[in-house]
């Protein structure tokens, strides 16, 4: 059976091309002013999905980043805190010293001594209540404001810790254990500073307090020793949470985003030929609306 093919036949399969030339065009067009490979989930449906679970561990990235950024905070106001702490008791321990020497002071030396002890025992409360973005960094969980009340009492309750989650199965520790630092109550640094200028005023010898001065000193250091350990840690977290964010946004792109130059060289081939199509089909189908579109 031999198939006729008449004028309108003709007219109608160009017109189909040409539309189909145009639609590609178009679609050239929009990724070229958009720069995006993909406009809508139409565009292609496993891109798609690969992009939306691309963005969905972005986001997880980010929040880890912020994350750790919060907890370098809190570790660093806390290994400073320890820091000054440190320096106000071994000022302490000098001045204990000199209180410890009876022979060559007298009472008022030795109560100018006591007075400052006094202070230093406050300069160190007021370390130990140090807070960061309104927390203290040596109370945990506590709510109540300050790691010590005015009665040296610690605040936190007994595994009380704060913690932030810098990847999916890793978390920090990013407050500093208060208790173990400056100890509480009667058995507080705040306790023996003023036991410390009792002895002072009472005329009792202060060379058995070196001791135990020394012996807080050393658990102050062992607490800025894990502090600093833990800081480490977060900031290595920190580091491999860059390297992922740069590599998560690369593959992104190369799902998400189109080659400025290969989307330059796929417009001009869509254009020319669109117009190719359109002077093709104005040589096959003369007489027609076709001769006045070239």
């Amino acid at each position: 059976m031999i198939t006729r093919v008449t004028q309108t036949m003709m007219m109608r399969s160009a017109q189909q091309n040409l539309q189909a030339s145009a639609a590609r065009l178009a679609a050239t067009q929009e990724k070229a002013a958009s720069l995006r490979a993909i406009s809508r989930p139409s565009d292609d449906p496993t891109g798609t999905a690969d992009a939306l679970r691309t963005r969905a561990e972005q986001r997880s990235v980010d929040q880890y980043t912020r994350n750790a950024d919060n907890g370098i905070g809190w570790l660093t106001t806390a290994d400073t805190a320890l820091s000054t702490a440190s320096n106000v008791l071994r000022r302490a321990r000098d001045l204990t010293v000199q209180g410890a020497n009876d022979g060559a002071l007298s009472p008022t030396a030795k109560e100018a001594i006591a007075v400052e002890l006094e202070s230093l025992r406050d300069d160190l409360l007021g370390i130990a209540n140090t807070a960061y973005l309104g927390r203290s960094v040596f109370a945990g969980n506590s709510d109540a404001g300050v790691a010590f009340q005015a009665d040296f009492s610690f605040t936190s309750a007994a595994g009380s810790t704060v913690q932030r989650r810098v990847a999916d199965d890793q978390t920090v520790r990013v407050d500093a254990d208060g208790d173990a630092a400056f100890g509480s109550g009667a058995a507080s640094v705040f306790q023996l500073l003023t036991d410390i200028a009792a002895d002072l005023r009472s005329g009792r010898n202060v060379q058995a307090r070196l001791g135990e001065i020394d012996d807080r000193a050393t658990k102050m250091v062992s607490t800025q020793a894990e502090v600093g350990q833990r800081q480490a840690q977060i900031e290595r977290a920190e580091e491999m949470l860059v390297a992922q964010t740069g590599s998560l946004e690369a593959r992104r792109a190369a799902i998400e985003d189109v080659d400025l130059g290969q989307i330059s060289l796929d417009l001009k081939m869509q254009e020319l030929a669109y117009q190719s199509a359109i002077a093709v089909s104005a040589k096959v189908l003369p007489a027609t609306l076709m001769d006045y579109l070239r």
